[in-house]
């Protein structure tokens, strides 16, 4: 006997529900297998795009990022982004309640995930974003100061924002799906507060040099496009609905990809080049991460060919400008995060943010109070992540840390003087590499 009066008998909706978590459980777990695989992908994008000689220094600035923030995760991070703060509940959490990943619930309610399961999701993004933050200071920077400054900007930036917007915080009535303003803003905000410290590199814009690898690019976006799968359809969190976030991401990143080619191939007769496809197809994705799941496959054709031409003409006044943000990191995540977050409040279905605070906003005040909340939101990100930055850099150098690399490093390699090592030692002297 299957029903009784229409509903599943105790022990079989017990098994049923059983069942649904997990399922729930395998979706986030895999997911976050997906935004572990970005940052090896961020690092071949990144890659792909410097000088021989500084390859694999650009691709170790992300890599060491899977040490490095891990640890701040488990040790700190999650308990100040996820922990209850009590008087400072608005702004941050509690570092000691979860620290080293200790007394997390069996589930993490509401949902039926394991808590454990959620802060290692959750520590995965901790990972790539300041990881998408060396794309701006690469050929330049001290590897030393890197791995000094990212744990303090994890804990004082990364960790706080996170709170306001996804731990009960500040910004818990506004719309970030998976990202928009934690991972894209913060990250944007950061490497362009730290190029400009840093200043350009030795000779730029003179001496600048097409992508060494442009395949390795193309890998490294093949990777992103991949693992941002899991990065907005994961953080639907339940395999209820996940359909939506995996489409608008896929959507979006093809429009972004069509659109940029298209104003490559229209604008002063230039010709779509395989470079801008794919950092078309990056901006399309880092528009829809705000909104993934909470607007439409329509909707999100519209913000991926909208965030790719605001990337498109952020790229072309920031040459114009001749500051030197080496890979286009404010350009595409600061901007394109920007774009993101308000178009989110633009586009927004009412259906699918019914359950969210912000949906009480949409009914009881109207779509322009929704923009303005995710505008508000974009604001407090870039002051928390632009003060933050300045201060931690000021610490740094007034304990002596070197910013950046000698003159002669920037000359024969950052690879050698960083690590002792070169990625294509026997094509020294090569004139494609150098």
């Amino acid at each position: 006997m299957q029903l009784l009066c229409g509903a599943l008998l105790p022990a079989e909706a017990v098994e049923d529900a059983a069942v649904l978590a997990a399922s729930d459980n395998t979706l986030v777990l895999v997911s976050a297998a997906l935004v572990l695989l970005m940052t090896p992908g961020l690092a071949f994008f990144y890659g792909g795009f410097v000088q021989g000689r500084n390859v694999l220094n650009t691709m170790a600035m992300s890599f060491v990022m899977m040490g490095i923030a891990t640890l701040v995760w488990a040790s700190f991070g999650f308990s100040l982004a996820f922990a209850n703060g009590g008087t400072l509940q608005p702004w941050i959490g509690n570092p000691f309640s979860y620290a080293l990943l200790e007394n997390i619930p069996a589930a993490w309610q509401p949902l039926a995930i394991p808590g454990l399961s959620f802060a290692l999701f959750q520590g995965m993004f901790a990972i790539i974003t300041p990881a998408l933050i060396s794309g701006a200071l690469v050929e330049r920077i001290s590897f030393r100061f890197w791995c000094l400054f990212t744990p303090v900007w994890l804990l004082l930036v990364y960790a706080p924002l996170a709170h306001m917007v996804w731990g009960g915080g500040l910004l818990g009535k506004d719309l970030d799906f998976a990202g928009g303003t934690v991972v894209h803003i913060s990250s944007g905000v950061t490497a362009l507060m730290l190029a400009a410290l840093l200043g350009a590199r030795r000779g730029w814009p003179q001496s600048m040099r097409p992508p060494h690898d442009v395949t390795q690019i193309l890998l490294g976006t093949g990777l992103l496009w991949f693992g941002w799968f899991g990065f907005n359809g994961g953080s639907q969190l339940t395999v209820a609905g996940a359909e939506l976030p995996f489409t608008t991401t896929h959507v979006s990143a093809a429009a972004g990809l069509v659109a940029w080619s298209l104003l490559e191939t229209f604008s002063d007769g230039r010709k779509p080049t395989v470079v801008g496809m794919a950092t078309g197809a990056v901006a399309g994705l880092v528009g829809i991460t705000p909104a993934a799941g909470f607007v439409t496959v329509g909707s999100s054709m519209l913000i991926g060919s909208l965030t790719a031409l605001v990337c498109f003409f952020s790229v072309q006044i920031k040459v114009k400008l001749r500051f030197d943000d080496s890979l286009d990191t404010y350009a595409v995540h600061g901007v394109g995060g920007t774009a993101g977050a308000l178009l989110t409040g633009v586009f927004a279905n009412a259906d699918l943010i019914a359950s969210h605070p912000a949906g009480q906003v949409l009914a009881e005040q109207g779509r322009l109070a929704l923009v303005s909340g995710q505008l508000q939101a974009v604001l407090v990100a870039y002051g928390l992540a632009a003060a933050g930055t300045l201060l931690i850099a000021a610490a740094l150098r007034g304990l002596g840390v070197r910013f950046r690399v000698p003159v002669s490093a920037e000359n024969l390699g950052v690879d050698v003087q960083e690590h002792g090592e070169e990625a294509y030692a026997e094509r020294i002297g090569s004139p494609q590499l150098f």
